[in-house]
């Protein structure tokens, strides 16, 4: 049995043959605490225009397949959507849902919303694309943090795994790059991480890089002299001075001009600063935490974004989950919010069972800033927006019974015949039908196998 360390991850590879009846993801007990250990997977395409590409499955978050550029696995194909489906590790096993694709997901010849994907599953077909699935015997272990770090919240598997890593990062003068979605809330772990340092008592300067003009950008980094430049009626220290001793936080570092790059990468290295229109440089003593909603890799791959400076803000790297990958988070952050809103106000009041599941069912584009704008409407006029809305009075009893048993046998015989590999006589056998009556229900909802025995 091999261990090793990713960043300050501990990762623990076994050599034992996996438990064909263990899911993708399980919790257990080590002398180090408590780790979730998720089964391996490669994703690798078999057919189309991004033939040859590979994709290794260890983390515990959900991964997109799509032309997107920013997909985890991108494929060049033009049948292919951008967000075309995800595949993530939960209890059930590893498991892909569509994202809402126009040419679907195939696995051995039938369309599937959602299925999952075990050692019966080859291959799966996403537009004129086609991947190859294998299942690996090794697990790698991911440390879960007992409590949430710095008063933030998170109970999400995922966030635990986040903590644990944050916090052994935090005493450190480690830079780190935070990735995650836009509103995911990767300033307040920066912060989290800031308050949890030795420089606790310094400065947290924050730069969103997204926002600066190209000319201010050499200004507002490394700041200027009186007369450096028109409009220079006064001399100011840039973001990296005003930072000695604490954190400096770059936003969006994917959208640092090239140019500038190489500046910033010259400061960290030589822990100096010159100004704008200054003679000699000033020294700095600054940790830098840096965040993207960008693939950095894919940027540097592509030349949009230095390798040098990459690698030197990634000393330790960190994703933060999408709150869609968090569901078990939605209704305490929301009680959070409600409390920092309107302290007087008790949140079981505002937050009933019924707009506590229309809060979990959202699909939260938006992430946890999303959330936020939600709660605060909830306060303050006492509603949900529209889109998030519980929905409207059901229809009629039988009316709703036949839909739902509808949807049910529909959904059922997909999914039982993709872990089948779409032999219809183990989809009976596993689902304890007669071959007959799953040949009834297949044929009603015109869904298709392969029908060998």
């Amino acid at each position: 049995m091999g261990v090793e360390t990713q960043g300050l991850r501990i990762v623990r590879r076994s050599s034992v043959p996996y438990d064909r009846r263990v899911t993708a993801t399980r919790i257990l007990s080590r002398p180090v605490g408590r780790v979730i250990a998720v089964r391996r997977a490669r994703l690798r395409v078999a057919r189309g225009p991004s033939r040859g590409e590979q994709l290794e499955l260890s983390s515990l978050r959900a991964i997109v397949i799509g032309s997107d550029p920013d997909a985890d696995l991108v494929l060049a194909d033009d049948t292919v959507s951008a967000r075309h489906a995800e595949i993530r590790p939960t209890e059930r096993g590893w498991t892909v849902r569509d994202l809402g694709s126009t040419n679907g997901v195939v696995i051995h010849d039938v369309r599937v919303s959602e299925a999952l994907l075990d050692e019966h599953t080859k291959r799966l077909a996403l537009g004129e694309s086609e991947l190859e699935w294998k299942l690996s015997d090794d697990e790698v272990e991911h440390l879960l943090a007992p409590t949430p770090f710095g008063g933030l919240v998170g109970d999400a598997p995922a966030m635990r795994a986040l903590f644990a890593l944050v916090e052994q990062a935090a005493p450190s003068d480690s830079t780190v790059l935070i990735e995650g979605e836009s509103g995911t809330g990767k300033e307040v772990l920066a912060e989290a991480l800031h308050r949890a340092s030795p420089r606790a008592g310094r400065p947290f300067v924050v730069v969103d890089c997204g926002s600066l003009a190209p000319s201010l950008v050499e200004s507002e980094l490394f700041g200027h002299e009186k007369g450096a430049f028109t409009g220079a009626d006064r001399a100011r220290a840039g973001a990296l001075e005003e930072a000695s001793g604490g954190t400096l936080f770059l936003d969006e570092i994917g959208e640092l001009p090239l140019e500038h790059q190489v500046k910033l990468l010259r400061a960290l290295e030589s822990r100096e600063v010159r100004r704008v229109g200054a003679a000699r440089p000033k020294p700095i003593d600054v940790r830098v935490v840096a965040a993207t909603h960008r693939r950095l890799d894919r940027m540097v791959a592509a030349g949009q974004f230095r390798a040098d400076l990459f690698y030197r803000l990634a000393v330790i790297k960190v994703h933060v989950p999408a709150l869609r990958d968090r569901a078990e988070d939605i209704v305490p952050l929301a009680r959070r919010f409600v409390a920092e809103l309107k302290p007087a106000l008790d949140p079981s009041a505002l937050l009933s069972d019924t707009v506590s599941r229309a809060l979990i069912t959202h699909p939260w584009p938006g992430n946890v800033r999303e959330l936020r704008n939600v709660v605060q409407r909830l306060v303050l006029v006492g509603e949900l927006a529209t889109d998030v809305r519980a929905p409207a009075a059901p229809p009629e009893y039988e009316a709703a019974r036949r839909q739902a048993l509808d949807d049910f046998e529909r959904d059922y015989c997909r999914a039982i015949l993709a872990h089948a590999g779409g032999n219809v006589s183990r989809a009976a056998a596993m689902a304890g039908l007669s071959r007959q009556m799953l040949h009834r229900l297949l044929r009603k909802h015109d869904l298709r196998g392969d029908g060998g025995e």
